[in-house]
């Protein structure tokens, strides 16, 4: 019997000699029967065969005759007992190449995971809509950085335009100009360099300029294009410089991060060493404008907010918690810029630091930088939940992981504090009552976003509904400071009705009448000539 075995039997180690069927009965063949039969036989010559075992796989059944419906069945289903037959036996060949319909005797078909094929009557809108429902689970989402109970940080927060200007300058060829600009650019953060830029000019429009809207004003050195454009230039570039040096101390830990893996460092867009010449010019360049366009106090501000930032923020980012708070003192330094800038322009002393920064007038802008600070952290906190195991995971010390209780308190703390800031602009004569009003409309907003944050700990949609206050609370306030400026809306009455300014009439009435004489000596009413 074993002889006829043996004589019957194709060699197992000519692969080419056995179908598709008789190898699948040798791999699944159960392990214990009885010796003597053809069925042990086969058993030990597939365990022992290694060229065999290394052929079942994918690659073997690819490179066969079989069709591809077929292979798959095979490989995605468990293997029945079929009947071995050579490989042109012809009755084979024609089971596998048009496969029987099921009968009573089939074991019941296992249930095996696929891909449903695309359903082209689907309109795009509803199938945008499926897709964002379906959790993502490849190895390679975001997803797998989140746990269970958090949403897809991608649909959380906003694109970021560091990574879009990455993917961007990567599209372009090696050597162009464009590409080397667009690297530039992206080691900026622009969104966040504008956030800077905005807070500037709104405390350098805020100053309290007299007679606002009188036509002497074209030429006050407070309100000059030139200046304006100095500052703006200058504090830009300070943020650039700072954001890049940022970037350049941590392309390792940023590679771990979705939000931050493709920025231009680390997909080696551009070296170290230019990334480093980038801020070290960009930094030159903006302190050096604000001194020579606007005075030494705003240009040694925006020096300090550089090393600050990076030297101070970033690597204690490593450290301690503290690290938020250390972030909200670097933006709450702009808007002392601009009030700085305003300031030094009608000073009637020497210009100092003392009297720019701690001079009788310098209350609105220690106001406006508390508001900046303030707003940080309602802002940051609610930003970093979405994302506080990929913190976690890279090392940073968040509080929105360490202690997420603590992390909700503090931005529940901070928004309620923006509501004596913005009245404290109101008491100094920044602005005017009216903004007690409409301010405190969108303070509230956020103060009520940021209790429910810290009610359910950032879940049920309380991070994201947070986050996009924060995002247009700042800009709304900014906004409403200027509209409500005060004797903005008087100057422009009187302007309207055609009313002379009261300072003017106040000085044509005191004024004592007379007339010249030829020594230059105006002589007053009743006076005669010696």
């Amino acid at each position: 019997m074993y002889l006829a075995a043996r004589a019957l039997r194709p060699s197992l180690r000519d692969t080419e000699a056995i179908c598709l069927r008789c190898l699948s009965r040798l791999a699944c063949s159960p392990p214990f029967r009885r010796r003597f039969t053809t069925s042990q036989i086969k058993d030990d010559a597939v365990r022992s065969s290694i060229k065999i075992q290394k052929q079942w796989r994918r690659e073997y059944f690819s490179a066969n005759s079989a069709p591809p419906k077929v292979l798959r069945d095979i490989l995605s289903s468990p293997l029945r007992e079929l009947t071995p037959g050579p490989r042109d036996h012809p009755e084979a060949l024609q089971e596998l190449q048009s496969p029987r319909p099921p009968t009573k005797d089939d074991p019941p078909a296992t249930s095996t995971i696929s891909t449903p094929a695309p359903d082209t009557s689907e309109p795009p809108h509803r199938r945008r809509k499926r897709l964002k429902a379906t959790p993502t689970t490849t190895s390679s989402s975001p997803q797998q950085f989140l746990p269970s109970n958090s949403s897809n940080p991608q649909q959380f927060l906003p694109s970021n335009s560091s990574s879009t200007l990455s993917t961007l300058s990567a599209s372009l060829p090696t050597t162009s100009l464009r590409r080397l600009l667009t690297t530039c650019l992206a080691l900026s953060k622009p969104r966040l360099s504008f956030l800077i830029v905005l807070t500037t000019t709104t405390a350098y429009s805020l100053y309290p300029v007299p007679a606002l809207l009188l036509p002497t004003t074209t030429a006050s050195p407070s309100l000059s294009a030139l200046t304006l454009c100095f500052l703006t230039t200058g504090t830009a570039l300070c943020s650039a410089s700072a954001n890049a040096l940022n970037m350049l101390l941590e392309p390792k830990y940023d590679a771990q991060m979705s939000r931050t893996r493709n920025r231009p460092l680390v997909r080696g867009l551009i070296s170290k060493r230019g990334a480093l010449v980038f801020a070290a010019l960009a930094g030159i360049v903006g302190a050096g404008g604000l001194w020579y366009g606007v005075n030494p106090t705003v240009a040694f501000l925006g020096g300090l907010n550089i090393a600050l930032y990076a030297g101070v923020y970033t690597p204690l980012k490593r450290v301690s918690v503290l690290n938020t708070w250390a972030g909200a003192v670097v933006g709450g330094i702009p808007p002392l810029m601009g009030w700085a800038a305003a300031a030094g322009q009608s000073a009637i002393g020497s210009g100092s630091w003392r009297e720019l920064l701690l001079g009788e007038d310098s209350v609105g802008g220690w106001l406006l930088a508390g508001l900046l600070f303030c707003w940080q952290f309602p802002h940051f906190n609610s930003l970093s939940w979405p994302i506080r195991e990929e913190y976690r995971n890279a090392g940073y010390q968040m509080l929105v992981w360490r202690n997420a209780a603590m992390n909700g308190r503090v931005a529940l703390r901070y928004a309620v504090l923006c509501f004596p800031v913005c009245v404290g602009l109101w008491a100094v004569g920044v602005t005017d009552q009216g903004f007690l009003v409409t301010s405190s409309v969108v303070n509230a907003w956020m103060v009520r976003e940021a209790w429910r944050f810290w009610r359910l700990e950032g879940h049920k949609g309380s991070a994201r509904g947070l986050f996009w206050a924060s995002v247009w609370h700042l800009p709304g306030v900014m906004v409403l400071a200027m509209v409500h400026k005060k004797g903005l809306w008087e100057g422009v009455w009187r302007k309207v009705k055609g009313e002379a300014d009261g300072d003017d009439e106040v000085e044509a009435i005191g004024e004592p009448q007379g007339y010249e004489i030829g020594g230059g000596r105006k002589l007053l009413e009743g006076e005669k000539v010696a």
